[in-house]
């Protein structure tokens, strides 16, 4: 644990964590709810820009995601980096590492952030008793390489403008879903975009300034201001998701 991690005073109880309230998550049968009572270790709490897990560490513990939010990267041997996904409440984090035995990405946070502690080393015990919550796992596992698929099909084919819409919108669905943005704003820097669709700073800078002209949305201070989530959309060919609740641990 470094000096921008701390495991929090107070540990949320499972039946309080404020993830159950939301209607994109499935709720747990009682059952389900007091083991998960017991897995859980406690609450850690992240400054943002903390690193979260290291590439090549071994690390004992999963993560769920209780608040604020983050991303996944690796990095070249000379600095470059690639973030191939954001992390947000409901995400689980650290299972690369608990199945292969290593991280094999890092995970950095966005913002301020508090994860749920859980030991790997207790994880055959949910698969023992609770079948259903290692479907879960299953699916949340799926759902991570589903998104993978189409974020490498807007690296690999997606024009810029198309590239840079898609992301945004991309964030924008997910974000609203775990409750990390009600008024449409991102916080985050064209810098993190550049790093995400494996273009120039500058190219980056060239292709929000033509959806700002657009008035699709507007760079601020803060991040990303999303004026025209529709317009934006439609550019990007979004289709969105199904809407069906998904399940967290």
């Amino acid at each position: 644990m470094t000096k921008e991690q701390e495991l929090a005073h107070n540990s949320l109880p499972c039946e309080q964590c404020p993830l159950r309230k939301r209607d994109g998550f499935r709720d747990f049968e009682e059952d389900e709810l007091e083991f998960m009572g017991r897995f859980k270790k406690g609450d850690l709490a992240v400054k943002r820009g903390a690193t979260v897990l290291v590439e090549g560490a071994h690390n004992p513990h999963l993560y769920t995601v209780l608040s604020g939010w983050g991303f996944r990267y690796k990095l070249l041997e000379d600095g470059r980096r690639q973030i191939v996904n954001y992390v947000m409440p409901g995400d689980l984090v650290g299972l690369q590492g608990s199945l292969l035995g290593e991280m094999e990405h890092s995970v950095e946070a966005l913002s301020p952030m508090v994860l749920c502690v859980f030991e790997k080393a207790e994880l055959f015990s949910l698969y023992r008793k609770f079948p259903e919550l290692a479907y879960d796992i299953t699916w949340i596992a799926s759902r991570e390489e589903c998104m993978l698929d189409d974020n490498l099909l807007t690296v690999g084919r997606r024009k810029a403008l198309e590239k840079v819409a898609y992301l945004l919108v991309f964030i924008l669905e997910r974000s609203r879903q775990s409750g990390l943005t009600k008024n449409g704003t991102l916080a985050i820097t064209q810098q993190h975009v550049a790093d995400t669709l494996g273009i120039s700073l500058v190219h980056t800078n060239k292709t929000i300034a033509r959806l700002v002209d657009r008035k699709y949305l507007k760079w601020e201070d803060g991040g990303c201001k999303i004026l025209n989530p529709e317009a934006l959309a439609e550019l990007a060919g979004w289709t969105g998701g199904s809407g069906a609740k998904r399940p967290f641990l």
